[in-house]
């Protein structure tokens, strides 16, 4: 057999294992789905992960995850971190260890398992990055790079300055419907799990927003059926997630930034700049919907190494 169709034999092989029914993974995505409330595309990425769980147990013959040993669940580890091809990312490691390990504790609640076979795996150790902020001008020149008054230029110019006002998400933000606009100074966000924030909206933020709901929304509106969608595209839809994405990358490049640009570009200047202004942690945690502010003390790490750098700079015996 040639080496291309020893390729596509695996390859099958792969694709009728991740197939095959296993009704302890099958439950416990529907728990997640039904019971837990969790969003459509974060059940999608628990499937993903446990496909890779579900192949490995139909290839080795074992029946359901109910039945995995210990020592059977260390051979997964290793399976995970040194011999699957294509090799995976230490963080995609971590991902799907994590959805497994949820699994086998979920098997264990349910009366399925005895014990949770997976309880002493130690996921691989993450370095620590940092989330890229940008400077508090070079936001501002992204916000000014969209200009017009045509309807487009006044939805972008909204979406933009809601998004860094509110530290938002990019699919929070595209979900939002104009109920959600709680009233002139607060907005209503849904973020992971369905759960619900109401943040304040500042004065740059205000401006754009009623200057598209006056003067563009009911244009966009016109060219398609009616929806509660707050940000409407051209056709008069809600406007999509990867529009969103191209609305934030012409801005960027407009404005001449060299640093690479995305919707959480925003979400991160958004927390680093209110830390950096004296903000407390657990306000700005509230403020991004984090579930642990762990997650949130990050940012405090950025503040810190822009002082130090700032410091070693500036003062005269620092170096």
């Amino acid at each position: 057999m040639s080496e291309g169709a020893d390729a596509a034999a695996t390859e099958a092989e792969r694709s009728r294992a991740s197939a095959a029914p296993d009704p302890d993974v099958d439950g416990y995505l529907r728990h997640l789905a039904v019971e837990r409330g969790l969003a459509k595309n974060t059940v999608a990425s628990y499937t993903r992960d446990l496909a890779i769980y579900r192949e490995w147990l139909t290839v080795r013959g074992i029946r359901g995850a109910a039945a995995v040993t210990e020592a059977q669940a260390e051979g997964f580890l290793r399976f995970l971190t040194a011999e699957r091809e294509p090799r995976l990312a230490t963080s995609s490691v971590a991902r799907v260890l994590s959805a497994v390990r949820g699994l086998h504790r979920f098997l264990v609640e349910e009366g399925r398992a005895e014990t949770d076979a997976t309880r002493e795996l130690k996921p691989p150790k993450l370095p620590l990055r940092l989330p890229k902020a940008i400077p508090v001008e070079d936001v501002e020149a992204l916000l000014a790079a969209v200009v017009g008054d045509d309807p487009a230029a006044l939805r972008d110019t909204a979406l933009l300055e809601l998004m860094y006002a509110t530290g938002a998400r990019v699919s929070e933000a595209i979900g939002l419907n104009v109920d959600d606009l709680v009233d002139a100074e607060v907005v209503r966000l849904f973020g992971k799990g369905g759960k619900q924030r109401i943040v304040p909206v500042g004065s740059y933020a205000r401006t754009a927003l009623d200057a598209y709901l006056v003067r563009a929304r009911p244009e966009l509106s016109k060219r398609g059926r009616a929806t509660p969608a707050l940000f409407l595209g051209a056709r008069g839809g809600r406007l999509s997630r990867q529009a969103a994405w191209e609305t934030i990358t012409r801005a960027a490049e407009r404005a001449g930034l060299e640093a690479s640009v995305s919707p959480h570009t925003l979400r991160h200047s958004f927390a680093t700049h209110l830390l950096a202004g004296g903000a407390d942690v657990r306000v700005v945690q509230e403020l991004l919907g984090h579930a642990s502010v762990a997650t949130t003390q990050i940012y405090t790490l950025v503040t810190a190494d822009t002082l130090r750098e700032m410091y070693t700079h500036a003062h005269p015996r620092a170096r």
